[in-house]
């Protein structure tokens, strides 16, 4: 079938996960293949960066409602397989992930939350993550976690864990991430416009909700 020679294990079961009796896998349109059609919205599983869907982005999305679901490993283990693949080792991995990682992918274009036929399925997941010769690091699907719909700037808007003013060090240590990730998460809600800077300790920037998404 079109676009499913090279389909991670991932990939195909989160599209598979997603189907509905009536669904068409791999329809070339516009000079794309999409994953998976529903009536008119179309659905794109992308399981890395979100860059290289920007090409198809920007020829479908003022045409058609467009879903793209991005996995996130909440728990994975490593399975090390032999040339034959069979498994000789497995270990879980300390790897742990959670909604607000999608914003390492999100900051390449965050206002797409702004438009009208944009929505983001953000999935936790238990996967295996198999590592042999033949195939290094195909990830696998175990089992979905959680979910996480969003559909426009208020909804990244209420990831933010407080309503007091915050520097990005703050932000990092209420949601137990690293700094950097803190960064991209502010950087998307500026782009957004659901945050402000209301002043500045030293050259650190103390940011704050918009008074629109306080009230909501």
């Amino acid at each position: 079938m079109i676009g499913t020679l090279n389909e991670s294990p991932l990939h195909a079961a989160l599209k598979h996960h997603y189907a509905r009796p009536g669904d068409r896998f791999e329809v070339p349109m516009e000079g794309f293949v999409i994953d998976l059609v529903r009536g008119q919205e179309l659905v794109e599983v992308q399981t890395g960066s979100f860059f290289p869907l920007r090409p198809k982005l920007e020829r479908l999305l003022d045409f058609h409602p467009m879903r793209i679901v991005h996995p996130i490993p909440a728990e994975r283990r490593i399975v090390r397989l032999d040339a034959q693949g069979k498994v000789f080792s497995s270990r879980k991995s300390p790897l742990k992930g959670q909604f607000l990682d999608v914003f390492e992918h999100l900051v390449s274009f965050p206002t797409l939350l702004t438009h009208p036929n944009f929505k983001l399925d953000v999935l936790l997941c238990r996967e295996e993550q198999h590592r042999g010769p033949r195939r290094p690091k195909t990830r696998h699907l175990i089992e979905i976690v959680g979910r996480l719909e969003l559909t426009c700037a208020s909804d990244v808007a209420a990831l933010v864990p407080t309503a007091n003013p915050f520097t990005t060090a703050g932000l990092a240590n209420a949601l137990r991430c690293t700094r950097a990730l803190a960064q991209r998460f502010v950087y998307c809600l500026k782009a957004l416009e659901v945050v402000q800077v209301t002043r500045k300790e030293g050259r650190t920037p103390v940011y704050a909700l918009t008074a629109k998404e306080r009230k909501g």
